[in-house]
């Protein structure tokens, strides 16, 4: 059984192991951005590692050269932690990072930047499902339980990283905004090409068709899963407990359907719609 310690900052938990309340403060008050850096926001389980293959294949024009030389945690480190930073801060631009911080907490100076943001969203009910098994696995998070009470604390946002509709809500904020890009990992499902299209527009980046097709192979579930520097595989032990299962899962839409009884999903979708009645937005799964 995991011992897992988390602290809360500013009313979001967060795993001690990871991250410092010492290290966010001084993140969301010091660090500096640059004009071409490219922020991969996304709540936990939502796509990060997914939009990050993306993000290096269209970098080198589909070249899978970088994606099987660099982990992928070197590549767009997550920024929270300390190491994330140290590795960030020592990236040739122009530098990718990842985050899984809520909008509220997020250093704000980068709205007076070019840095632009790629936020990538999926189904709660899908999100719950990814989150649930992979606590099993990471040793940065607490032992999740049985799935019903995983399920009531990812619903009341007590978890790691808080509140999934309150990240939702906040960074959907900039919606909008010319730096703001935001695609659901379902839409990544249905039409990987066209969504890498639109990020390459939005990333001012020109592939031509077979460019973007090498993109779509080597972003693909299989080819992702079969790449030790994105499987998470090279995860130490004391962080992944291997023997539990593996990072790269499913790769699915829909997976709920196979775990949530017809009652735990009539209570998500009364959650659901009780946190998210005023969005603006329509998704896939509405």
């Amino acid at each position: 059984m995991q011992s897992v310690a988390y602290f809360t900052y500013k009313g979001v938990q967060f795993p001690r192991v990871a991250v410092s309340e010492e290290f966010l403060n001084q993140m969301e008050n010091e660090f500096q951005f640059l004009n071409d850096d490219v922020l991969i926001a996304t709540y936990p389980k939502s796509g990060t590692v997914w939009m990050s293959e993306i993000l290096g294949l269209i970098r080198l024009k589909g070249d899978p050269a970088w994606i099987h030389n660099l982990a992928m945690w070197d590549r767009s480190p997550w920024i929270e932690s300390n190491i994330g930073m140290e590795t960030a801060l020592r990236s040739p631009s122009p530098r990718v990072f990842c985050s899984h911080i809520p909008f509220q907490l997020f250093p704000k100076v980068f709205l007076q930047t070019d840095v632009k943001v790629i936020y990538t969203l999926r189904n709660p009910k899908d999100v719950l499902v990814s989150y649930y098994y992979y606590s099993m696995l990471s040793r940065l998070f607490k032992e999740p339980g049985t799935l019903q009470e995983f399920l009531e604390e990812f619903l009341s946002g007590n978890v790691a990283y808080g509140s999934w509709f309150d990240h939702v809500k906040g960074w959907m904020k900039l919606k909008g905004n010319p730096n703001f890009f935001y695609i659901t990992y379902e839409e990544l499902q249905q039409d990987l090409r066209g969504s890498v299209k639109k990020i390459c527009y939005f990333l001012g980046k020109k592939l031509n068709s077979q460019q973007i097709d090498s993109v779509v192979e080597y972003a693909s579930f299989q080819k992702m899963k079969e790449n030790k520097m994105s499987n998470f595989s090279l995860i130490p032990d004391k962080w992944m407990d291997h023997k539990r299962g593996t990072f790269m899962r499913k790769g699915i839409c829909g997976d709920w359907k196979n775990h949530l009884t017809v009652a735990q999903n009539e209570y998500v979708d009364l959650v659901y719609q009780e946190k998210m009645w005023d969005m603006n937005t329509a998704f896939l799964w509405d």
